[in-house]
């Protein structure tokens, strides 16, 4: 197998727009194939043609006190879902493994709730470094509002990132939430960074923000330094309580190229509702990011592991797993229409 490039832990290039221009962007005063190119040049200086595929395990799912309205497991939102606690170490284990037999380059385990106890953290920590020792595997962890002593828990247990979203500007987050601030989340993020644990934080695109939102929040990761960065597009369903914007694949091109050209060296995700919300342009967002989801998110449906791969095949990319890329991945298996064998069905007039 190849190696896998060492990876940093802070995003250091410098953006190459002003806020201006990524306004002027989003607005669509500039054609988006030129945008689209240049976000291109940055995201192939950088990363290659490598994509980093992701895995979610809700590791607790529900039971949550907090009222955030983007999400179905917020209190009160009465969206149907499956509750339980948190997962066994063994159960987690084995989730685990299961990732990276298909193909994932970082497990992400996300429970829900305000933030995890102190006997919360020593499992998590316990179950990090063995899925780290044993499976050499990137482990990335969202578990909500952290402090310093628990940071460094997990850091020593070999935490390689820690996701704690923005989700939208300082201005617009009493709009989404009322249990929790803004400044609680960048108090968190501080002390990740400070146990100098790799920073992932990103944003919901379509949440009734206006344009200068959008870009505040990419100004803002900058600022922070975050290396890894979910860009996800705002899924209706059931259990939501927020103001929903109406989204094209046109524009959640250009929100990525934006993240991208203010972020250029930071891991550009193409988070939750890409299926939906980019559609048939979904390919073209891999010219822009260099990572996605697959399986699904954390209460919602995606793209199968099956169809994960062709999309990466067939923007002539390879998928970077956890040792590098593995010779011999291009004959993971593939359906292609014009096989022989599909030709009588292909007949649109049979005898």
């Amino acid at each position: 197998m190849i190696a896998s490039v060492q990876e940093k832990t802070t995003s250091s290039s410098p953006s190459v727009i002003s806020e201006e221009d990524a306004l002027q962007i989003l607005r669509g005063e500039i054609p988006l194939l030129p945008i689209v190119a240049k976000a291109s040049e940055e995201r192939f200086r950088h990363f290659g043609n490598r994509v980093r595929i992701h895995i979610l395990d809700n590791i607790k799912n529900g039971y949550c006190p907090e009222d955030c309205g983007y999400c179905a497991q917020r209190k009160g939102g009465e969206s149907g879902i499956q509750e339980y606690s948190l997962k066994s170490p063994e159960e987690i284990w084995e989730d685990a493994k299961k990732a990276k037999e298909n193909g994932a380059y970082r497990f992400c385990m996300v429970t829900s709730g305000r933030g995890p106890t102190d006997k919360a953290v020593d499992k998590l920590a316990e179950t990090i470094s063995k899925i780290n020792g044993e499976l050499g595997m990137k482990v990335c962890l969202s578990a909500g509002i952290l402090d310093a002593k628990k940071a460094k828990a997990l850091k020593d247990a070999g935490l390689d990132r820690y996701n704690h979203n923005l989700n939208t500007s300082e201005s617009k987050y009493n709009e989404i939430c009322s249990t929790h601030t803004f400044q609680d989340r960048l108090t968190t993020l501080k002390a990740a960074k400070e146990a100098e644990i790799g920073l992932c934080s990103g944003i919901i695109v379509g949440m009734g923000e206006e344009l200068k939102d959008i870009v505040q929040v990419a100004f803002e990761l900058k600022r922070l330094g975050v290396i890894s960065i979910p860009v996800n597009f705002f899924i209706p369903i059931k259990g939501h309580a927020i103001q929903k914007s109406p989204l094209t694949p046109e524009f959640c091109l250009r929100v990525l190229s934006v993240f991208r050209l203010v972020n250029p060296d930071s891991e550009i995700r193409v988070g939750a509702g890409r299926e939906g919300h980019l559609g048939s342009l979904q390919s073209m967002a891999l010219y822009v990011a260099n990572s996605l989801f697959a399986e699904g998110y954390l209460n919602v449906k995606g793209s199968e592991m099956e169809q994960t791969m062709n999309l990466i095949r067939d923007c002539n990319m390879v998928p970077e797993f956890t040792e590098g890329i593995p010779e011999g991945w291009e004959d993971y298996e593939s359906k292609f229409l014009y096989d022989e064998k599909n030709f009588p069905e292909l007949y649109k007039h049979k005898k």
